[in-house]
């Protein structure tokens, strides 16, 4: 087995029981498969036939559920793609990303019609009014923007919470906002008028997700701390606290009727709560490891679509036997971290999610966020045909040797290489840095100049961009 494939970063236990990608067996089961990276936001259509994943690999992906095919590659994004969402009439849809920026998208062509540009943080979420004329884009700077989808103007932005938006929902007439922030608030703006209404929650902890039933009048929310909890709307009452002690929530969707709650959390579990009477209808780990990022019901309500840290989405029957899902093909679990050596489990652990050690040109590579680290050493900077660095790096005199790559973990990437695309992060002991290094020396394949791959003094770390 490739170096590569030992640790396949928390392979969903649901994904075994798909079959073949696109295939849906007796039960209903499909995989999206084709990302390069965790799958980090799902939606699907509103007549259920399309769905939408944004991955850590820069990318979305536009499938059709009832072939279980991939239609095509949204590309745009510079950074991964957090957040997706459809638009009303379902051949528009509209993603956020790392990059600051929201993309909206024709779907029938693949073309971005809009860049929508001005936050100063990562987007995480993106919401869109009922009648597709607004987004509202969760922003890490503080602020919620409203983009209007059908006139040039530019953004209104909503400003009030203290640190980081993580989520946004309209009202069924458009005219109210709800939001959620790490500064453990939910508030209430007007949308004509920007003006915050109120405080709707002061929770204490960071809120994730948000989930809005004006019909059955509840507002439901997942926080950092593990909360899932419901409020009613008018009243601000407490109607539920389903909290289950693990932390933190990270997704939330509801069933089409409003009567089922899934919660995705990061330790890898699916709880399903029947609003009804705010029970729990079921609670399983659904990840050989968390997280559980995004969730989404299909337009019956009978099929949740869930994406983590597999770099495939699957959707399955809410009503599949709990007894099957644990019943998983076993050669899909990851090694055990007492099972490999410490350069691998460095490996595994800062590079193995952005980077393969396969060929450039082997198809499982070309989706990744990071290019291959095959014939790492040796080789300059921002040279893998096909992949698109960041200007950091294009042109760069940096050459991967024992001692770049040692420097580049201890000093971490924003000192090392400045601008480049490489996620923030350093190893601080020597020793797993040159257990790294030595890991990358015998699996990365020849040097790129041809000279011996076994020259050079002891080394540390690895995962290059």
């Amino acid at each position: 087995m490739r170096p590569a494939a030992l640790f396949s970063a928390g392979l969903l236990i649901l994904s075994a029981l798909a079959g073949a990608p696109g295939a849906r067996g007796d039960g209903g089961y499909q995989r999206l498969e084709g990302h390069g990276g965790p799958v980090k936001g799902v939606a699907v259509s509103p007549d259920g036939r399309f769905a939408l994943t944004a991955s850590f690999d820069y990318s979305v992906g536009f499938w059709d559920l009832v072939s279980g095919d991939l239609i095509r590659w949204l590309e745009g994004h510079e950074a991964a793609a957090n957040a997706v969402a459809f638009l009303p009439d379902g051949r528009r849809a509209i993603s956020a990303g790392d990059d600051f920026d929201l993309i909206l998208w024709d779907l029938e062509t693949g073309q971005a019609l809009k860049r929508l540009e001005g936050h100063k943080g990562k987007l995480i979420a993106v919401s869109i009014s009922p009648d597709g004329t607004l987004a509202a884009s969760s922003g890490w700077d503080g602020r919620i923007g409203l983009w209007p989808l059908t006139a040039p103007r530019g953004p209104r932005w909503l400003k009030g919470h203290r640190a980081n938006v993580n989520d946004a929902k309209f009202t069924a007439d458009g005219g109210t906002l709800y939001t959620a922030s790490y500064d453990g608030t939910i508030r209430r703006w007007d949308v004509a008028t920007g003006a915050l209404e109120r405080v709707v929650v002061e929770h204490g902890f960071g809120v994730n997700h948000l989930i809005l039933n004006e019909e059955a009048g509840w507002l439901a929310y997942g926080a950092v701390d593990g909360a899932v909890r419901a409020i009613d709307l008018a009243t601000g009452e407490e109607l539920a606290d389903l909290t289950a002690e693990r932390r933190p929530i990270l997704a939330l969707a509801k069933t089409p009727d409003g009567r089922y709650l899934a919660v995705g959390d990061g330790e890898g579990y699916i709880m399903v709560i029947d609003t009804a009477d705010w029970t729990i209808a079921r609670d399983f780990r659904a990840a050989v490891r968390g997280p559980i990022w995004a969730l989404a019901y299909d337009a019956q309500g009978d099929r949740l679509l869930a994406g983590g840290l597999a770099e495939d989405a699957v959707l399955w029957p809410v009503g599949g036997s709990k007894d099957a899902l644990f019943a998983a093909d076993q050669r899909l679990f990851d090694r055990p971290p007492e099972e490999m050596s410490n350069g691998e489990r460095q490996f595994v652990r800062k590079c193995s999610i952005c980077h393969t050690l396969e060929r450039p040109e082997t198809t499982s590579d070309l989706r990744r966020a990071g290019p291959t680290l095959y014939a790492l050493f040796g080789r300059r900077a921002g040279t893998v045909a096909g992949y698109r660095y960041s200007g950091a790096l294009n042109g760069s005199d940096l050459i991967w040797e024992a001692e770049t790559i040692n420097q580049l973990f201890e000093l971490g990437p924003d000192h090392f290489t400045p601008g480049s695309k490489m996620p923030m992060q350093r190893i601080a002991k020597l020793e797993d840095r040159q257990d790294l290094i030595a890991y990358l020396r015998t699996n990365t394949g020849p040097r790129s100049d041809g000279k011996p791959t076994s020259g050079g003094s002891p080394e540390p770390a690895g995962g290059t961009q």
